[in-house]
């Protein structure tokens, strides 16, 4: 078990480190999402801030480094780098799937890197349809201690579950399930796709049972369902999964959508994020945060400079992208009328 848990992962980084793993035909949106440039700013440009608040906590920018990986010999690897890199630049942490840690004490220094980011908020991850088999509430507080993380978002991932090599794929009744470890635990619990979106409809049902936060996750990023095809022996599951190249509900759909549906929990923006003003745009149209994850994982392999360099262009971006509208900070920048849908 330890030895293919360990190989899942590694393949898993291995192969969203290349350009295969992306949906078909599919896009975030972002490109139907433009700006009216303002000529005359009247601000500052060294006066704008990227401070924002997420759960409470005081950040110094809304990015969020996503779930990415855990349980795999390069993930400690990937993960002590970015945790050293958020703490440096501010940036908010999510960990990736850790069902391993508790499966396997082996893995657990993959995912403990408290010790590398100190003040930083971290979002430890478990796949909600674990619920329904045979993770407890003990069992997520005992993430939540192992890790030492501050939030858990719970990850939904159907269709890349029935692709998967013993893909656990009973999500039934899982509403009421989420519903009581929401309740159960003593920090807040978000949801997040994987890379096909959430509507409105579904982020109110989970707002109603309590849940904290929304992630979209939306399509035009990483498919997991060709990542997993990719792994795959099965030539059914293959064929099959290569009909889902298109699927999904893009990026900047489902930041409307839930923003229509939800408007007292703040909503991260992820699915296919690649640059700062990418994340202008995802603010200006709903979003509270914005998540990157596979365009910042060649760097994390490499070196914390690296990364470091990548975030602070993310950030340049997004400065820019704020001082040629003439909003100040990200508040001003969620109220901007200067962004055209469509």
């Amino acid at each position: 078990m330890t030895d293919s848990i360990n190989k899942r992962k590694a393949e898993h980084i291995e192969l969203c480190l290349t350009d295969q793993v992306t949906g078909n035909n599919i896009s975030t949106g972002m490109e139907s999402v433009r700006f009216v440039h303002n000529a005359l700013p009247e601000i500052d440009f060294n006066e704008i801030s990227l401070a924002q608040q997420f759960l409470g906590f005081e950040r110094k920018t809304p990015f969020l480094i996503s779930s990415m990986t855990g349980g795999a010999q390069m993930a400690e690897t990937i993960n002590r780098n970015l945790a050293m890199a958020a703490e440096e630049k501010g940036w908010t942490f999510a960990l990736g799937s850790t069902r391993a840690l508790i499966e396997r004490e082996s893995f657990r220094p993959s995912f403990q890197v408290r010790k590398y980011a100190p003040t930083v908020p971290i979002i430890a991850n478990l796949g909600a349809v674990q619920l329904n088999y045979g993770f407890t509430v003990d069992q997520c507080k005992q993430i939540i201690d192992i890790t030492d993380a501050n939030v858990l978002v719970l990850h939904l991932n159907a269709i890349q579950e029935i692709v998967q090599t013993g893909g656990d794929t009973n999500f039934s009744n899982l509403l009421g399930k989420i519903e009581k470890l929401v309740a159960a635990l003593d920090v807040p619990v978000g949801v997040k796709e994987v890379g096909w979106g959430i509507d409105g409809t579904v982020a109110k049902k989970l707002r109603d049972v309590g849940i904290a936060f929304v992630d979209t996750a939306g399509a035009g990023g990483t498919s997991w369902s060709q990542v997993e095809k990719l792994r795959s022996k099965d030539e059914i599951k293959k064929e099959a999964a290569e009909a889902f190249v298109d699927w999904g509900i893009p990026t900047v759909e489902s930041i409307v959508s839930v923003r229509e549906h939800v408007s007292d929990v703040p909503i991260i923006a992820s699915g296919g994020m690649k640059t700062g003003l990418d994340a202008a745009k995802a603010i200006a149209i709903g979003a509270d945060m914005v998540g990157f994850a596979r365009s910042v994982l060649r760097e994390a392999t490499e070196s914390v400079d690296k990364l470091l360099d990548l975030m602070e262009t993310r950030e340049l971006e997004l400065q820019m992208a704020m001082f040629a509208l003439g909003v100040k900070n990200i508040n001003e920048l969620k109220q901007t009328n200067r962004v055209i849908v469509g």
